[in-house]
């Protein structure tokens, strides 16, 4: 009895956790962070099914834009195709680099929510100071090097930072050097696919070249990983649509309570 029960408390963990990656990946608020969050209360998971959720959360923007991706490489030859693919490329392996170089530093993220919740708040107040410099200034839908700069920046910010959000930072960084919103969530979501596979990917490999794998429980994993992806479906498709009338100023002062709320809980979760 006690051992069916522990079985849905961990099968609910996984959907919870699940969830929680699907919602908040692509939106402006931090997966990392919020798993971290979840992790206080919820029943810690293996990095390995940590890895493989985010991995699923990524095919939900596979799926939503393999048109853009297949015309992007079927018309590769055109010169604005291979500019953008140039830049695309360009963003990709200069992050890669920067990645590389956080790993062989010894970087790893850390477990604890204090700093998760400075980079939440901090955040919060960042996006508000970026929508309040944006408003009423000229955009373009050309995608600069100044852009790809911007966008390779956020991302290793974000990798850096857990709490900071990748495509929150890739989107707004891209925005605060002119790129127009709905251009610059296109772009930050195209980065991402190979970015994200490719880290994940090394993840992967290095978990399950030390073993990782030995106790892992597969159905959870399963279960959790479906769940992101089609939580995260729906996620994206929602946003695609909120950035072409809307700012990200509400989740500017959802991150800035959150991480108030935070700072205030963590005497109490540090005893």
């Amino acid at each position: 009895m006690v051992s069916r029960l522990k079985r849905r408390v961990s099968y609910l963990a996984a959907i919870l956790l699940g969830l929680i990656e699907g919602v908040t990946e692509f939106l402006p608020v931090s997966s990392t962070g919020h798993l971290l969050i979840a992790e206080q209360w919820l029943p810690r998971q293996s990095d390995l099914f940590n890895i493989v959720i985010q991995c699923g959360a990524m095919l939900a923007v596979l799926a939503i834009f393999w048109r853009r991706v297949l015309d992007l490489l079927s018309n590769w030859r055109a010169p604005v195709t291979r500019d953008y693919l140039v830049k695309l490329a360009t963003a990709f392996l200069l992050t890669a680099v920067g990645g590389f170089a956080l790993k062989m530093g010894g970087f790893k993220l850390p477990e604890s929510i204090g700093p998760v919740a400075w980079a939440t708040l901090i955040g919060g107040v960042a996006i508000l100071c970026i929508e309040w410099r944006l408003r009423g200034r000229p955009v373009h839908d050309r995608i600069t090097w100044l852009v790809v700069a911007a966008v390779v920046a956020a991302q290793i910010i974000a990798a850096a930072c857990p709490g900071t959000s990748r495509s929150g930072a890739t989107i707004l960084f891209a925005m605060a050097v002119g790129l127009a919103r709905t251009e610059a969530t296109e772009f930050s979501f195209l980065v991402g696919l190979p970015t994200m596979f490719a880290a994940g990917g090394y993840e992967l490999f290095r978990e399950l070249k030390r073993g990782g794998a030995g106790g892992e429980q597969w159905d959870l994993l399963i279960l959790g990983t479906v769940t992101a992806a089609i939580t995260a479906f729906i996620v994206v498709k929602w946003l695609l649509r909120f950035v072409q009338s809307h700012t990200f100023v509400a989740f500017g002062w959802y991150r800035i309570v959150l991480g108030t709320f935070l700072l205030l809980l963590l005497p109490k979760i540090a005893r």
